[in-house]
Order: C-alpha cells, then structure tokens, then sequence
C-alpha cells in the first residue's frame, strides 16, 4: 500500500466531509453544518492558520490532518498544532496515520516552526499507540472552559 500526503484541494471536499463525519462519530460528538462548512473554507483562506493534509491510496483519500501554526510565549518560532487526525476504519493498521504524521513532522522541520503537539482521549489506545511511538506524553493535562 502506497500513501501519498499533499495538501487538501478544493476537489477533495466531498470526500473529506465523509471522513469528518466519521471523526465526529468516532469522537460522538456533533458539529454544526455551519462549523464544518467554515472549517473547510479556512483550509483555503490565505489569512487563516489552518491548514489540511490528505493522505491517498490508489487515488482514494483515506485519512486528513487538520493543523494550526500559532505563534507561542515560550519560543519565537512558530508551533503546529495537530487539531484533528483521522483515517477510514479500512485503512487503519496500514501506516496512513504514520504518514500523516510522519509529513507533518518533515512540514515542521522544512519550516523551521519549534514543535509539533496534539491531543487524543486517554482511551483512545490504537492512536496512543501510534503516537507514543513518536514521543512519550509530557504529562500535563488539558483544561477546557466552554462558552
């Protein structure tokens, strides 16, 4: 199996909302239409920091990385953040995640941004699985205030 990882294009758009829902399901949460549909359009609005990666197999895509630079108090680069990660049930255990991961760290070596973080639910072991093999968890824990 062959991944390639490229930047979204607007003529992924139909596919990526069938992973997004599948993401959203995984996580059991929903999104207003409205939020997906701003979510897609930053991916390619020139004055947003968001930015997708698409991971394709045979032509397929089969996984997407949602990230954001942003510009931090401790370092003077900038710093990606790894918002939503996601690949379709058929492809996972095949590497697509790996190399989701894996062009978004030579993403953040090219550009010279200070480091590359995300965060996954505790009881999500397949992805920690994955993702402790690139760096042990620093050991802090998130605080989330809705409003």
């Amino acid at each position: 199996m062959t991944v390639v990882v490229r930047d979204a294009r607007p003529e992924d758009e139909t596919r990526w909302r069938k992973l997004w829902a599948g993401y959203l399901a995984f996580y059991r949460v929903g999104v207003a239409p409205d939020i997906t549909d701003a979510t897609w359009s930053r991916v390619f609005d020139p004055t947003s920091t968001i930015f997708m990666r698409v991971a394709e197999v045979d032509g397929e895509i089969k996984g997407f990385a949602l990230c954001i630079t942003h510009e931090g108090t401790w370092i003077t680069e900038l710093e990606c953040y790894l918002e939503d990660l996601f690949v379709d049930e058929s492809a996972r255990g095949h590497g697509v995640g790996r190399a989701l991961l894996d062009d978004l760290v030579e993403l953040c070596k090219g550009n010279g941004w200070a480091r590359l973080y995300w965060h996954t639910e505790e009881s999500n072991t397949t992805a920690r699985k994955l993702y402790d093999s690139y760096v042990e968890s620093d050991g802090h824990i998130r605080y989330r205030i809705k409003f």
